[in-house]
């Protein structure tokens, strides 16, 4: 008598962590009014929990060390650091935890909506996501990779420092672009 075994099926909730080597925490605000600066957050962690036969049930929590932030110039990035602007040394943390997953319409791409807290204040945010891949890599294990915009206002999230320019205007915008790389890893 031969003995069937039915083939293996993935599980349709899996697990997966952010990589931080492959992923990066972008933002760019205006400066002076006429120029536009950019930096990034070094250090980067969290979990992906992904529903494959129900996605709108999945859930997405990240935590980014504040204390990471890189401009390219470290006065600037001491400056960010300080109370005028993350006060990173009494909240060394930004954090973001997903609340609803909805499939934009007529679109490849997803609305994760969560809450974002900064300096100790939550908001919500929607992130525009975009599926960019799956594949295995060298090492056998399972990665996929996404792509997230959104626009906040850092006065909403109490990083309000600021100084009036002489030819009129401010030295730091409101609108923060927030562009996220994400690189993540199947646990399970």
């Amino acid at each position: 008598m031969t003995t069937v075994t039915a083939p293996k099926t993935a599980p349709a909730d899996s697990t997966w962590a952010i990589d931080p080597v492959h992923t990066s925490v972008e933002f760019a605000v205006k400066h002076m009014m006429v120029s536009t600066v950019k930096g990034r957050f070094r250090g980067v962690e969290g979990t992906l929990r992904i529903d494959e036969a129900k996605p709108e049930a999945s859930e997405v929590s990240a935590t980014i060390d504040v204390a990471s932030v890189d401009t390219g110039v470290e006065m600037r990035d001491a400056d960010l650091r300080s109370d005028n602007f993350f006060s990173a040394d009494r909240f060394p943390t930004i954090t973001f935890r997903s609340t609803r997953i909805e499939r934009a319409e007529n679109a490849p791409t997803w609305r994760v909506t969560g809450d974002l807290t900064i300096r100790d204040v939550t908001r919500p945010v929607t992130l525009e996501v975009e599926f960019d891949g799956r594949g295995v890599d060298a090492y056998g294990k399972d990665r996929a990779g996404f792509t997230a915009e959104t626009k906040i206002s850092r006065k909403e999230f109490g990083v309000k420092w600021n100084q009036v320019i002489e030819a009129g205007g401010v030295a730091v915008g409101d609108t923060v672009k927030i562009t996220l790389n994400v690189a993540a890893v199947r646990q399970d």
